[in-house]
């Protein structure tokens, strides 16, 4: 019992490899086998039945491996298992692909197995299903991307932080399977992984996927020191060995002799570590020493200081090294003491000292403490894990004043920085704040509140006065001086803060206090663009065209509108471009036959009409006719509707509000025929049908599910929904969905002009 307590590990902090090529029902034994270790129920039912239905659903598919696609969601779920998840999450897990790639439907899933695996699979399947915005050319823009997926995860992981589990379950058995993917998307898929999802599980404490997804990336992005570093590592290993073992039996001893109870074990640090270290200290494998660490798990916290009392007996610490992580936990509240050491052979080498409690803590993060409740209230995070998504919900919070994705994932990446270090300090009451490392007093004031920042006068810090720009440091104890005749922060304050909930705040107060300063500015650079792009301000400043701006930004008055283009909310020529595209629209010249004709055929995309029931259309005085609903303006029950003669393809169905309708030439408008409702097209025969619409609104946190909560209300079933986000925060989502008449259309959209930040709604007219 003492050896296995006393050994040196080196693949520690890996969930464990499955093997390729296995059949599907010896991966469903194994998976199986492993949530009956740790579940308390024998009742594996749902998990057979979820099976099943992914076996079946997927039976056609393949992997670019070869293999059967399910051996995928097999080998996802037992990724969660071995995370101890809930069968709910397994279960998703094992269906996440389903909806995304086969015939089954959510509604199906919350009927066969409840509301809670419909939830989870759904947030899995949206994750999937991005909309990317595209660059000039209709190149992908990365950075959008990136940011789009950012934003889109954040969401998910708010409403059921499960979601993302299953996602990154599903990204680590697709990066040890990315050997059958191509280079550029090896590369393209690592580089995500890397900048996202690592960082991600980081932030949810889950190590167990951290490390191997950090491993794994950089095998693909950067091969050839990947591979170096393997063999490298294996040149020497017998001698590290060696080494790491004879401190482990040292240790063990006296902390036995003590009379502490503790497991010692040695580890070997994962690559992308080693890789790190050697980047940023500019070394080589063989200048860096510490390529291990001792750890040393106890039953107590007052045993973990207790241990530490004997291991600084033992061996003399190197200054400036230790970190109580125990008092005051990392943001993902992980917990353990470190200190490195100089070894007998003078060689440095780092021990980490913790609980069991947080050794399973720091291994699984938030899922180490996801129990089985199987109760009507369903399940509940504790109040400990609460606190591991406090970041989680600042950053919902700090997307609201986001203008733009590029800007959302520059502060996300370099300023708030969900990829560095934290700093530790205190109010002068004793209480904690945590921000980014190379915060400076003006972070930490806003940190408290706005007011408290824009007030502010200067700083102490241990008593001291100190300059704005100091950079506060672990322990540091904190005042803020303010004065109510404080005139406000100083636009240099944004290139000396870190966080970005200061730089936010910082700019709020620009934008409420400098309104007039702001409209002259807004009307310079309004003169200034048109004088560069030749536009008659004359013809476009007239009210009917700032009327139309104004409604569709939804400003009250015009200095307004100035005012937002002063501080950058909107640009100047994202405001004169569409008031110039008004006075062109208004002043349009006759288009040609050949340019009409050639516009209907690249609009007038068109949906059959569904061969179970009638089309509910007369076409002058004759039922039935085989006819076609154009997609440009996707006309519903109780819109005025016209016929066009489509050669070989029957009747054409427009609003006779259609764009294409109203351009056509001379010629084709002898090809419109009248048509007209049934009456009985809405009432009695259940007839579904296309609506489009195009929802303007000022973007906020929870917008989206604002919208979707409100369509779910109406009992509407959503078959779309993209949306994009301009510089200026203005969110422009499109989405589509069936219903039975205009009037309910109607309601649907009274109800959504309800929501909070929505400006304008407008039905597609082609």
């Amino acid at each position: 019992m003492a050896e296995e307590k006393q050994k040196v590990v080196f693949d520690e902090g890996r969930i464990e490899q499955i093997a390729e090529f296995q059949s599907p029902e010896t991966l469903y034994q194994d998976l199986i086998s492993r949530v009956k270790k740790y579940h308390p129920s024998d009742d594996i039912s749902l998990i057979e039945k979820a099976y099943k239905v992914a076996y079946e659903a997927h039976k056609t598919q393949v992997r670019k491996s070869g293999e059967p696609y399910i051996i995928h969601p097999l080998c996802v779920a037992i990724i969660l298992a071995d995370l101890e998840l809930d069968k709910e999450t397994i279960v998703a897990g094992l269906l996440h692909d389903v909806v995304e790639d086969t015939i089954l439907t959510a509604e199906e899933i919350r009927r066969e197995f409840g509301p809670d695996v419909e939830l989870l699979v759904d947030g899995v399947t949206k994750l999937q299903q991005l909309q990317l915005s595209r660059g000039e050319g209709g190149d992908v823009d990365k950075l959008e991307m990136q940011a789009e997926n950012l934003r889109k995860m954040f969401l998910a992981m708010a409403k059921d932080i499960r979601v993302i589990m299953i996602k990154l379950a599903d990204r680590l058995h697709n990066m040890r399977t990315l050997k059958h993917m191509p280079p550029e998307k090896q590369q393209r898929i690592a580089r995500e992984t890397m900048d996202i999802y690592a960082p991600i599980a980081q932030r949810l404490g889950i190590s167990k996927i951290k490390v191997e997804l950090d491993d794994l990336s950089l095998k693909y992005l950067e091969p050839e020191v990947y591979y170096d570093l393997v063999d490298k590592i294996a040149v020497r290993k017998s001698v590290r060995e060696k080494y790491i073992q004879s401190i482990v039996d040292e240790v063990s001893e006296h902390i036995r002799t003590a009379g502490i109870k503790a497991k010692v074990d040695g580890r070997v640090k994962h690559f992308f570590s080693i890789y790190k270290k050697m980047k940023n200290q500019n070394k080589t494998i063989d200048q860096i020493y510490d390529l291990f660490a001792v750890r040393i798990i106890v039953d107590s916290v007052k045993d973990c200081y207790a241990a530490l009392g004997v291991i600084h007996e033992m061996y003399k610490p190197i200054p400036g090294r230790f970190k109580d992580y125990i008092a005051m936990p990392k943001a993902n509240m992980y917990q353990s003491l470190h200190t490195t050491l100089i070894g007998s052979s003078g060689q440095p080498f780092e021990i980490q000292i913790r609980t069991y409690e947080m050794h399973k803590a720091a291994e699984y993060g938030i899922a180490a403490h996801w129990k089985y409740k199987e109760t009507s209230d369903g399940k509940k995070v504790d109040g400990q894990e609460e606190e591991k998504l406090v970041w989680l919900r600042q950053i919902l919070e700090w997307q609201k004043d986001m203008s733009d994705n590029k800007e959302f994932m520059k502060l996300l990446k370099s300023d708030l920085d969900l990829f560095s270090d934290s700093v530790y300090c205190f109010t002068p009451t004793g209480d904690v704040k945590n921000l980014p490392a190379g915060s400076t007093p003006i972070d930490f004031a806003y940190a408290i509140h706005s007011a408290v920042g824009n007030k502010m006068i200067g700083a102490r810090v241990n008593g001291k006065l100190v300059t704005i720009d100091y950079e506060i440091k672990n322990g540091d104890r904190i005042e803020i001086l303010t004065s109510q005749n404080s005139k406000g922060p100083s636009r240099d304050w944004l290139n000396i803060v870190k966080s970005t909930q200061a730089k936010s705040k910082i700019n709020q107060w620009f934008k409420n206090e400098l309104k007039e300063d702001n409209i002259v500015k807004g009307k310079e650079l309004l003169l200034a663009y048109c004088k560069a792009k030749v536009i008659d301000t004359v013809q476009i400043m007239k009210p009917p065209y700032m009327e139309y701006v104004m409604h569709k930004y939804g400003f009250r008055d015009w200095d307004s509108v100035l005012a937002a283009v002063g501080h950058g909310g909107l640009k100047e020529g994202q405001i004169l471009n569409k008031m110039q595209e008004l006075y062109d629209k208004e002043h349009k010249k006759e288009l040609t036959d050949e340019e009409v004709l050639s516009e209907v055929a690249e609009n007038a995309q068109t949906k059959l009409i569904r061969p179970k029931s009638q089309s509910g259309i007369v076409v002058k005085g004759i039922d039935d006719v085989a006819v076609r609903f154009s997609k440009c303006c996707s006309p519903v029950p109780g819109d005025e509707i016209v016929g066009f003669v489509t050669r070989g393809r029957g009747v054409s169905i427009h609003r006779t509000d259609c764009v294409n309708v109203i351009n056509l030439s001379e010629i084709d408008r002898g090809r419109l025929i009248d048509a007209e409702w049934q009456v009985s097209a809405a009432e009695n025969t259940g007839e579904k049908y296309l609506a489009e619409i195009k929802i303007f609104a000022n973007n906020r946190n929870g917008l989206l599910a604002d919208i979707s909560k409100a369509l779910t209300e109406k009992n509407i079933d959503i078959l779309s929904m993209n949306t994009r986000t301009s510089k200026q925060g203005i969110a422009t989502l499109a989405t589509s969905f069936e219903i039975s008449s205009r009037d309910e259309l109607q309601r649907i959209i009274d109800k959504i002009r309800m929501i909070d930040s929505v400006i304008d709604i407008e039905r597609t007219t082609g």
